[in-house]
């Protein structure tokens, strides 16, 4: 881990400290133009790749970083614009929502990965890796007067890439072929900006094609899992909880969206998972044993009901949808 890696960990604020972005969009105006920028790539697995981009691109792909936010944020400061954490509120009019990136678990893991590995990070090289495959593009922004960097983080649809192969140029009114390997159309729209332990989503849809994560979503499961806990007795690996095995779960995020425990016991909910062969374990005191995502999946999936075993058959099944059926007035049950 080199010395600059070192001083953004250790200087960057703690969880409990929050940023302020007007003051940051103030100090940021003089200095903006002498930033320097550095870009990665990342795909669906969220692997990260560093970039070589020529010089000459620095001064297009710049404001289309900055300019946008800045302009955004300084507009949204004379207009008496606040910044509300997700958590607090549905998003208005405006409004700047922000989340702690500890809160969004993929975002977290891909600045791990440029704060600690950068040295084991691969260039991108169409060949091995594949233009297609890419997501997103992560900004690093760095100058000597900012105590730490900051992040800025888009989306890179698939329309917006063209690979060589498959391409045709336009040149002096005939179609000719496409002479490189591949090319990208920059993102120019305000996405995500992470300052420090702070994640500013500047579009919701965005942070959720990006990282899975639904802010309104997660804090009903977040309200769910206290409900749960409150309820049941759990016995978690070390160094597990709740919060992190569910963080870029979306479908347990999902899932915990509609489950009412109210009225359900652990003893009769145990019983049934034993007669249906789902294997979850307790301890010595009854608590239920949490190893893994695959553990609480299996829990959550039984709170939810959606183990069966069929009367006709006797198979056993997980059901995925689920429609209930209605009680018609000639006492004939129907699917809703």
């Amino acid at each position: 881990m080199d010395e600059e890696t070192v001083k953004d960990i250790a200087d960057a604020p703690k969880d409990t400290e929050r940023t302020d972005i007007f003051l940051w969009a103030n100090n940021l105006v003089p200095i903006k133009e002498e930033l320097e920028i550095d870009l990665f790539l990342f795909n669906k697995n969220f692997v990260v790749y560093r970039t070589k981009v020529s010089k000459d691109l620095v001064k297009s792909y710049q404001p289309l970083l900055i300019d946008g936010l800045l302009e955004t944020v300084l507009q949204g400061s004379a207009e008496g614009m606040t910044v509300r954490d997700f958590e607090d509120g549905e998003a208005e009019e405006n409004v700047l929502q922000r989340t702690q990136l500890k809160n969004v678990q993929k975002a977290q893991e891909l600045l791990n990965w440029v704060k600690t590995q950068e040295s084991v990070i691969e260039t991108f090289v169409e060949e091995d890796h594949d233009l297609k495959r890419v997501k997103g593009i992560l900004a690093r922004c760095t100058h000597k007067d900012l105590p730490w960097p900051f992040y800025i983080v888009k989306l890179l649809p698939g329309s917006m890439v063209m690979k060589g192969q498959t391409s045709w140029m336009l040149r002096n009114g005939k179609f000719v072929p496409f002479d490189a390997e591949g090319s990208l159309r920059f993102p120019g729209d305000n996405q995500l900006l992470i300052l420090d332990q702070d994640l500013y989503a500047f579009s919701q849809t965005r942070l959720e094609q990006l990282f899975g994560y639904n802010a309104k979503k997660y804090s009903i499961a977040l309200r769910k899992i206290k409900e749960i806990e409150a309820q049941f007795t759990f016995h978690f690996d070390i160094g597990l909880s709740w919060e992190n095995l569910v963080q870029g779960q979306k479908s347990l995020v999902n899932k915990l969206q509609k489950i009412e425990p109210a009225g359900i016991e652990q003893g009769p909910l145990m019983d049934h998972a034993e007669e249906l062969g789902v294997n979850l374990m307790t301890d010595n005191d009854g608590a239920i044993i949490i190893m893994d995502v695959k553990d609480l999946t299996k829990f959550v999936n039984l709170l939810n009901d959606d183990y069966v075993e069929s009367s006709l058959t006797g198979k056993r099944y997980e059901i995925k949808n689920k429609k209930p059926l209605r009680v018609t007035e000639n006492s004939e049950q129907e699917v809703v």
